[in-house]
């Protein structure tokens, strides 16, 4: 339901709660007044229009406070006599909040505030409604999560039994193997040192291509560096 009032000069549309400015009126805030001068009501499809005025209408209204609107400059002047005139004003205002509209015993503050508690009674229920579905649904979440974790936690017991005991034979080979390796590259090394400090080692050539394994190749070039007793003969020609 709304309304247009008359005040101050001047017409306003107005609903229930709605604040507006009016030209100053003598009445302090906090208080209530009823605007007679009603020209228009609506209901809906329904409307009362007023010759000028609407009968058995009346418009209620509460003073939230008094103040002044913003500054408006007037500037007056007057060519080749120097006469330059510059005025400010503010207008004194009246602030009101709409409280209730009533046409033939109708009131829209009571329609206002049927329409505003069933909506929250309907909200109410449909809130008290998806707490109870959340209720519901968290239970039956909670009982999937606990099946699910009891049908992933025996097949892991049983890989795990499987992996510790697949890693012990494992183990078991590779300290098996390490001894194996050590003997067999010691004796190798031994004898190529042995022939090559030995003052006969142009005898002990055949005897070590025999016993030394594929790793003494390299035996035979430094044995060859003691052919230098060939150079102490040549001197005894001179002689």
């Amino acid at each position: 339901m709304y309304a247009v009032i008359e005040t101050g000069g001047k017409q306003y549309r107005v609903e229930v709660g709605t604040e507006l400015e009016v030209e100053l009126l003598d009445v302090e805030p906090g208080k209530t007044i009823t605007i007679d001068r009603v020209l228009l009501v609506a209901d809906g499809d329904e409307s009362s229009i007023g010759r000028p005025l609407v009968i058995d209408a009346s418009v209620s209204a509460e003073v939230v406070a008094q103040t002044r609107g913003p500054k408006l400059i007037s500037f007056k002047y007057r060519p080749k006599a120097r006469s330059r005139v510059k005025k400010g004003h503010r207008q004194e205002l009246t602030v009101l909040r709409i409280a209730d509209i009533t046409l033939d015993g109708k009131s829209a503050a009571k329609v206002a505030k049927k329409a505003e508690s069933d909506a929250r009674t309907e909200r109410q229920r449909v809130e008290e409604a998806a707490t109870a579905q959340a209720a519901k649904d968290a239970e039956l979440a909670a009982k999937l999560s606990v099946g699910a974790m009891a049908e992933t936690t025996k097949p892991t017991r049983a890989k795990a039994t499987q992996e510790v005991t697949e890693a012990k034979p494992k183990t078991v080979t590779k300290t098996a193997a390490k001894p194996a390796a050590k003997p067999a590259a010691k004796p190798a090394a031994k004898p190529a040192t042995a022939d090559a400090k030995s003052p006969t080692a142009s005898k002990a050539k055949p005897a070590a291509k025999s016993k030394a394994t594929d790793g003494a190749v390299s035996a035979p070039d430094t044995e060859a560096k003691p052919a230098s007793p060939k150079r102490t003969r040549a001197p005894k020609k001179d002689e």
